[in-house]
Formats: C-alpha cells, structure tokens, sequence
C-alpha cells in the first residue's frame, strides 16, 4: 500500500478503535508499530518501540513530572490548599461572589505549586465546597467556580501540559513555563469577572455574606499565602533567571516543601507515601502516552501525511488565523471525549509541523494548545474536573455541573482570542528570560 494511504488508515482506525474502549497510550503505540512495519519492515519497525521507551525515560527533562507531582500532593496533604482559601476568603468576602471569588484565588495560589488540574480542582473542591453550600451558594455557580478554578494549574505553572508539549515538539520547557504566567493570570482575571456578572446578575446564587473582615484580619490573614508564594518565588525565579533549569527547579521545589510542612508539623508518613504513589502513577501514565505518541509520530512522518496536509493547507490559502480557528474547533470536539494530555499527543504530531510550516512561534502555540487543553478539562460529556467535582459535590447532578462551567469556557475561549490578538502575552516573559 502506499504511504499516504497506510497514514491516512492509521487516522481513521484511530477513533474507532478509540470508541472500542482501547487505552490511547498502547492504541497509539499499536498503530504506530504496525504502521511502520508495513512500511519498513518488521527488522527495522519491532526496535522502536523499546527505544522510544527508553528515551523518553531516559529524557532528562522527563524527571521533573514525578517532582512537580510529588510537590503538589504534599501541598494538598498538608494543608495549603486550605490555608489560600481562607486568606482568600477574609480578603474577598465582601465583593460579589466573595467566596467564588477566593475559591479562584485560591486555585491560582495552588496551580503555582501543582501542575495537575484535577488534584487541583480535587483539593480545592474538599475545601470550598462545603463553605459556598453553608452560605446559600447556588450547586451550579458553587461547582462550576471549582471545576473552572482546576483548570487554572493546567496553565499556571508548573504545568503538566507544558512538559508534555515540551517533550512531544523538543522545545524549551523552561521558556514554556514561564509563557503561561501572564496568559495563566489573564484568565483567572476573566474567571474572576464572570463570577462578579453572574453574582450581580443573580444575586440569590451568590449572597452576600455578613461579617466584613477589619484590617487586622486581613493582615493576619497573609500568612496563608506566604509558603505558595514562597515556592512560587523558587521554582519559577530560579528557572527566569536562568540560574536552575526545569528539573533542578523541581527537586528545588520538592525539597521546599518538605522542608516547609516538617518546620510546621505538617508532614506525615502517610502523607508522604501517598504523595510518591501518585507521582509514580502519573509519571508512568505520562511516560506510555509521550512514547506512544513518539512511534505514531514517526509513522506518520514516513507516510508523509504531515507534509502533505501542509501543503493542502498551504494550497488553500488559509492565515495562521484561520487555521488557529480551524484548531480551536478541533479541540473543542476532541475535548468531548479525551482528556487533556491524551488530546496533546494524538494532535501534535499532525498539527505541530502544520503550524511550524506557518511560522507561528512554537512557544506561543504550546500556550495556544494548553489553553485549548483547559477548556476540554470542562466539556461535556468527559470533563474530568467535572467528574472530579462530581464526586465531592452529590447529590448535584453533572448536568448541572456542566452548566455551571459554560460561563467559564466563554472565558477560555475569550483568552485565546485576547492571545491571539496579541501574542506578547505569551511571548515577553520568555524573550527576556536571562537577562
């Protein structure tokens, strides 16, 4: 068969075998190794896989998702994540949706020492939920505010889909980084506005709570954000500046909080093994996807379906623009039925060369695709915050939960435009990196 033809196989038997329940990370990995087989040979496709695997454990940058992971659990385990939300809470509650509001403070406090979106939305739904229900919340605008507010770590770094995305096109991980800070702080601005228009919309959803917090409380107060800015300060100064790269900022910000929750007899045996436990579940998950897509990838560029698709594109006479929207309705599909990093490696090896051909900045489009990410975290019907939140929020239904976070995947989808207007929002903060 032809080469074009074995890829163009490969890409159709993708969604179907994905619907018969298969696991993308060895479906991917499948296909690719009967792809290449059938193209190469079995003496040159049968190594790949195992090489794949052993790179990519073998990729320095690799280390540092078991250390991000680790460092994020420890920071729920330990009592962080309530810790934000009450300083939050003393210094929000009198604004419209005070509590939403310091729900989302909170989440953007978390997402700079966890770089998983549903421990966040895990941690800081055990915390808030319970508060937004005693003071009349409504279970849509409760639930929808945490589900959302997740998302934020996906974006806010240390992110998770940074790494992926690093590894997956071979770019700068630090400079990714650092490129969803002001973008990560851009939309939990656009978070925090939909939930003042929806409390003055409606205020019975969101009342008002009694008790006015004095200047001393708040100043008091501070002292919940300390040890979040604290780490935040470390990892990500360090790898500005230039002084440690990615992985040395991980095992910096690990040993950190440690070091913090031991001074305030905070750490636990069980916290700390439970906190390995999902640094090495995750670590393995991330390990099998990145290969997985590693060997498809490979396949794919030997079918010459990426170059050929580019240049249909190019015939087409499409803008970067046009594209980007052309994507952005791609991973919103895609966000209906795969989670965030398994969307990151069945896209890439397609798109990335597509946008690379345009000459759009690989730096800015990783946040472009992490972004993207975040609204498939809250897309009916496989949202995993949603499902999360679900968990923790019975007997709310998630239809209900879904409708909460429509407003915020408005805001999501008004970030990327704000983004894509002007690309310095990503870009700045990375081109002067060093310096």
């Amino acid at each position: 068969m032809e080469p074009t033809a074995l890829g163009a196989a490969g890409l159709l038997a993708l969604p179907v075998l994905l619907a018969c329940g298969m696991p993308i990370a060895f479906l991917l990995m499948g296909l690719g190794l009967a792809g290449l087989w059938a193209l190469a040979g079995p003496e040159a496709a049968l190594p790949v896989p195992a090489r794949v695997l052993y790179e990519t454990a073998a990729h320095y940058p690799f280390s540092l998702i078991p250390l991000f992971v680790f460092m994020g659990h420890l920071a729920g385990a330990g009592g962080v994540t309530r810790d934000l939300y009450t300083s939050f809470d003393i210094w929000l509650r009198r604004l419209p949706g005070g509590l939403a509001l310091a729900t989302l403070g909170a989440c953007a406090g978390f997402a700079a020492i966890c770089g998983s979106s549903v421990a966040a939305a895990a941690a800081m739904g055990s915390v808030a939920l319970p508060e937004m229900r005693r003071f009349g919340y409504s279970p849509r605008l409760a639930t929808g505010v945490v589900a959302a507010g997740g998302t934020l770590s996906f974006l806010i770094p240390p992110s998770l889909g940074f790494v992926v995305y690093g590894m997956l096109t071979e770019q700068s991980i630090g400079k990714l980084l650092v490129a969803g800070i002001l973008p990560g702080g851009l939309l939990c601005a656009a978070y925090g506005a939909v939930v003042v228009f929806w409390s003055l919309l409606f205020p019975a959803h969101a009342p008002a709570q009694p008790h006015p917090s004095s200047a001393g409380e708040k100043l008091r107060a501070l002292k919940g954000v300390w040890q979040s800015a604290l780490l935040f300060a470390l990892v990500m100064g360090g790898i500005y500046s230039g002084r440690i790269n990615p992985t040395e900022a991980g095992g910096v910000g690990a040993l950190a909080m440690l070091t913090l929750l031991a001074c305030r007899r905070r750490l636990t045996r069980e916290a700390v093994a439970a906190a390995l436990a999902e640094a090495s579940r995750v670590t393995v998950m991330v390990l099998f996807l990145v290969a997985g897509a590693t060997v498809f990838s490979t396949f794919l560029a030997l079918s010459t379906i990426p170059s050929r698709l580019a240049a249909a594109i190019a015939d087409l006479g499409l803008s970067a623009g046009g594209v980007l929207v052309v994507l952005t309705a791609l991973y919103l599909l895609l966000g209906c039925f795969l989670d965030a990093v398994s969307m990151l490696v069945l896209t890439l090896p397609v798109v990335f060369p597509l946008i690379a051909g345009l000459g759009v900045s690989p730096i800015w489009f990783g946040v472009f695709c992490v972004l993207m990410m975040e609204a498939g975290l809250i897309t009916p019907p496989v949202g995993l915050n949603v499902y999360t939140i679900a968990g923790l929020a019975a007997p709310v239904p998630v239809g209900e939960i879904f409708k909460g976070t429509v407003p915020f995947l408005a805001a999501v989808l008004l970030t990327a435009a704000l983004l894509a207007a002007f690309p310095g929002l990503a870009l700045v903060l990375p081109d002067l990196m060093g310096h």
